[in-house]
Formats: C-alpha cells, structure tokens, sequence
C-alpha cells in the first residue's frame, strides 16, 4: 500500500488490496478480516463501510490500519488487534490473557438459557468455572435476570478483564468473580448445592496438530491445552463438580468437535444420567450436557442424545 501510488487509497481500493494480500497469506475469512480491522480503524461499523466507498482515509489512519494489516498477516488475532470480539450479540473486551470468544460457545449459552427457562430454574444459581473473558457469565447474566452467577478462573489477570466486561454491560453486581482452580475454593461457598455448572474447559490435546498457528502461538496455552489427550481438565471437572452440584443439578461443557464419545465414556454410570449432546452450525456435537444423579433415589430412566 505504498502512498507513492497514482491513484488515491480509498475505503473500495483498501478493501480490495487488504483481501486479496490475507488471500495470499492463508488467512481464514480474508474479505472479514479486511472489513473488521478498516472499520476499526475509522472508527465505525462495519456496514458503514459499503456507503463510504469512495472516501480516502486521512493518512493517520493509513498508518494505523496499515500497521494492523502487517501484524495480522503473520496470524496474530485479529480480536486482539482490535481489543474487542462480538459475542451472543454482546461486544467483550478482549486481550492475549483470555481465550477469543467463538461461535460454537454460544451452543453453550444457548442451551443454558433454554435450560433455565423450560425448567423453571430462574431463580438457580449458576456457576461458570474457567470463565476467561467472562463472556458466558455475562451473556447468561444477561438474559437471566433472576439467576445467581459465580464466575471463577485461575487466571488474576482473566478475571481482570472479566469483570471490567461485566461492568461494561451494567451486570457488575450481578457475578460474582472469584479467584478459583476449578472448583477450589468454590466449593466451601455452596454447601447446599449449586443448581448449575457451566464451562468451556481448556479440551485440546498438547501436541495436536491440528491447532493453527495463530491459536497456538497467542492465546493463552492454558485456556487451549487439556494435556497429552485434552481431557485432564475435563475429568477433573467430572470428579470434583459432584461435590458442587445439588443432586439432580445440571453440569454443561464445550468439547472438541470429535471427543463427544470419549468424553462420553469418561462419565461415571453412578455419578450422571441424562446425558445429552448439542451440535453446532456445523452439525458437530459440541456441548456435553448431563445431571448428577441423586444416589438416594431409585434408579433413572436410560440416558439420552439429542442433537
């Protein structure tokens, strides 16, 4: 984009270059990436591009898009970039100390909210373990006005960030944040039981290959990683979270696209019951739902899948 060109930098012409340069570096979503890092850089949305074609940038803003162009061309994050990512129709801070929020997360929130509403929980206490930007906790803060939210992670510098989110969208009173290694020292605060437990654990293996570059080289390896399998969060989350959760209580959690039936034969016959798995957009089982059994009772019905 040398400025020593004949003809002017406009909106169109920026667009255009910045699309076909992410192209050429392998970038995902190259046209998006263009859109997302032009309009933050003027200052504006993104649909307000498309009506200022013909504008020309001052140079300042040259410059800074300019800059961000080179940066997110070596596959640093773009949300980082811009310090923001939209998440369940909300607009959360983010920084290289909290994961990126992603689409499939709002399967998550989705189901959760569905839950609290069909079965007549509005009034359950929710805790969302490893929270990260908060973004879980806020959304469902969010559109469950009568829930009672614990949001805990080991990260000081993620709950940070969590809390200014939550306060940006006016619920800072409504979560509470807490310094917790998964359940630890949560557990002594709910001796009654918590109704539900919510997480998106960290459920990547150390060495897959599969990781882009740009997740594995920027956001936070502990967010990422579940050990050598990816699942030694995710059984610490199964053996601990029965000492959290009420009998009859309700524990949701994102997996990988293709662990729903080893994560499935992780669970405990007589911990869980009711087991059910959510797909994304894309058809892929991504949220593992079950309940803890209550040992006093007789024994449940056959646990079921649904998509």
């Amino acid at each position: 984009m040398s400025v020593a060109e004949a003809q002017p930098w406009t909106v169109s012409r920026l667009l255009a270059w910045t699309r076909g340069y992410f192209e050429r570096q392998g970038l995902d979503s190259p046209r998006l990436c263009a859109e997302i890092l032009l309009a933050d850089a003027l200052d504006c949305d993104r649909i307000h591009l498309f009506t200022r074609f013909d504008h020309t940038p001052e140079e300042a803003v040259l410059t800074r898009f300019r800059e961000r162009v080179q940066r997110a061309a070596t596959g640093y994050p773009i949300a980082y970039l811009i310090g923001y990512k939209e998440f369940f129709s909300l607009r959360f801070a983010v920084t290289p100390e909290v994961l990126i929020p992603r689409p499939e997360t709002e399967v998550l929130v989705e189901r959760t909210i569905g839950l609290v509403r069909e079965a007549g929980l509005e009034t359950a206490t929710i805790l969302d373990i490893g929270t990260g930007s908060g973004c879980i906790a806020v959304a469902l803060a969010k559109h469950l006005p009568g829930v009672r939210i614990t949001a805990g992670d080991v990260s000081a510098a993620a709950l940070k960030v969590a809390r200014e989110n939550a306060d940006r969208h006016g619920l800072g009173d409504r979560i509470t944040f807490v310094e917790s290694d998964l359940f630890a020292p949560l557990s002594a605060d709910f001796v009654d039981g918590v109704d539900i437990i919510v997480s998106n654990p960290p459920y990547l293996a150390t060495e897959s290959e599969t990781v882009d570059a740009g997740v594995r080289d920027h956001e936070p390896p502990g967010a990422l990683f579940g050990g050598a399998d990816g699942f030694a969060v995710i059984r610490r989350l199964l053996a601990e979270a029965p000492g959290v959760l009420r009998p009859g209580g309700h524990l949701l959690f994102e997996i990988a696209f293709d662990q729903s039936a080893a994560v499935g034969a992780l669970l405990a016959d007589d911990l869980w019951y009711d087991v059910r798995c959510y797909r994304d957009a894309l058809g892929h089982e991504r949220v593992m739902h079950v309940r803890l059994l209550d040992r006093e009772q007789p024994p449940r019905a056959e646990s079921e899948e649904t998509s």
